[in-house]
């Protein structure tokens, strides 16, 4: 049994996990979480320039996401092994669109050493919430490859649904890839206090 505490700081607290929004002081282990998956997730992931895999460049980018922080344009989760504080995995939620859409899309990846303990079915179904209840998303979207079985059944356990396969979507590792594209919807929707039409 997992117990979670959310609140709206965005900090989201389990037993064994920490998950919250990235800051500037997770530039030296966000280099080394992509440092030591860059073999493991480059299947997965566009190709990489080598300014990704530095600190300087990791700085950059968090300053980067810090203001996309600030204007509410992404949210970019890490989450942290609560015992060695060490990042072990992302969940960004980017193209963030509001009236009338409320949506937005979801990426994810988890440490090589921290696969099958059902964290990242968890923390994103946790981050999930978050975007639902705090911030007011009516539906989000995620897309994965056919061939990978471990995002579609973290996908299947969150509850998002298949809706369609779109050829050639995005160029993963150097090559265009089909993809199969899923949402979520919050089914308890209902307009923010600071809704606006106008």
């Amino acid at each position: 049994m997992f117990h979670s505490i959310i609140n709206r700081s965005s900090t989201i607290v389990l037993d064994d996990i920490k998950i919250r929004l990235i800051s500037s002081q997770d530039v030296a282990k966000i280099t080394v979480y992509y440092q030591k998956n860059r073999a493991f997730l480059k299947a997965w992931e566009p190709v990489r320039n080598e300014l990704f895999f530095s600190e300087l460049g990791w700085q950059k980018r968090v300053e980067q996401i810090a203001t996309l922080h600030r204007h509410e344009m992404a949210f970019y989760f890490v989450i942290e092994d609560r015992e060695t504080n060490d990042i072990i995995g992302v969940i960004n939620y980017s193209n963030l669109v509001k009236f009338p859409f409320h949506a937005c899309h979801v990426g994810y990846s988890l440490d090589q050493d921290y696969q099958g303990r059902a964290i990242m079915r968890r923390a994103l179904k946790e981050t999930v919430n978050w975007m639902f209840e705090v911030k007011g998303f009516h539906r989000i979207m995620a897309a994965y490859m056919p061939h990978n079985e471990k995002s579609a059944s973290v996908l299947h356990a969150v509850g998002f649904e298949k809706e369609g396969l779109a050829k050639d979507y995005l160029l993963i590792d150097g090559q265009w890839q089909d993809h199969v594209l899923t949402s979520l919807i919050n089914r308890q929707w209902s307009a923010p206090v600071t809704w606006s039409a106008t």
